[in-house]
């Protein structure tokens, strides 16, 4: 079962087009959204979420189209800036977002406040970055969503609250049964909590593949430099070639480097090696 399906959408844009995004959110697990900064990941989630409008293509949540306003309450988005009067308290902004959810839950709002560290009564103004990230949480997580949609929301958060952020969201994944789709370039954080992975690079999804199968699949191959031709170039699927040797991004079972011997080294490649040397283009 999937909480999102995006079927063939395409988004004519002057920089560069979003073309036939066809993938799946399924429902229960934590989904990561990677991709160098520029691939169309926030464009994808504003698509989603009915910011930006689809030129062509189908995306429902729920089984419903994403343009139903009742999806929206059981949506909770977590935007990279938060979208309020610098002026307002968390208290005020309260008053204003409480009553548009029925599922407000006031106990859960208390808990991540004091679990978050935020006070009540200060102006959003005065706020550090990692605090209007947390904000933004305190209110995505306050109104209990089947469904969490996440936009860099670990960028300029403090390493330790990262950390208690991804033990969060598995929390809430395992406990509720809680769907979650979370965008980043930080990749580390992916390798700890995913389940699922979509990789877009300029506008088109590259896989969507599990942890598992990933984990399995991709090793990178690291050698002396005078071991690549036009035979072994084509064995990768990504490669880099410095003066000092070469990295490669091998998807399948690695033991036919074997023979190479103590020539070659192989290691489970990270989303971070995956995301490097798939985007790379070897001159």
């Amino acid at each position: 079962m999937n909480t999102v399906e995006f079927q063939k959408v395409t988004k004519l844009r002057k920089d560069f087009p979003i073309e036939d995004l066809t993938f799946t959110i399924p429902r229960g697990f934590i989904t990561g959204f990677i991709g160098p900064n520029g691939s169309g990941k926030t464009s994808t989630i504003q698509m989603l979420m009915d910011i930006l409008q689809i030129d062509k293509g189908s995306i429902t949540v729920f089984g419903n189209s994403h343009k139903d306003h009742k999806i929206k309450q059981r949506i909770g988005f977590v935007y990279d800036e938060l979208f309020m009067y610098e002026d307002f308290t968390i208290q005020h902004m309260k008053s204003f977002i409480a009553p548009i959810y029925e599922t407000w839950n006031e106990d859960l709002f208390q808990k991540y406040l004091v679990k978050f560290g935020l006070p009540l009564r200060k102006k959003i103004k005065k706020f550090s970055k990692g605090m209007k990230m947390k904000t933004s949480l305190l209110f995505a997580l306050s109104h209990e969503p089947e469904f969490i949609v996440m936009d860099e929301p670990t960028s300029g958060l403090d390493p330790i609250f990262r950390r208690e952020l991804l033990d969060i969201l598995q929390e809430l994944m395992v406990n509720e049964n809680q769907t979650i789709f979370l965008s980043t370039h930080i990749t580390n954080d992916l390798d700890r909590i995913a389940d699922y992975i979509v990789f877009i690079y300029q506008g088109k999804i590259l896989f969507q593949k599990s942890m598992d199968d990933i984990r399995e699949s991709f090793h990178v191959i690291k050698g002396a430099k005078n071991m690549i031709d036009e035979d072994t170039k084509d064995l990768f699927i990504g490669l880099q070639i410095t003066e000092v040797g070469f990295q490669g991004l091998y998807e399948g079972n690695p033991t036919i480097f074997e023979t190479f011997g103590d020539e070659v080294v192989i290691e489970k490649a990270t989303l971070e090696d995956i995301m490097f040397l798939m985007t790379r283009k070897e001159e």
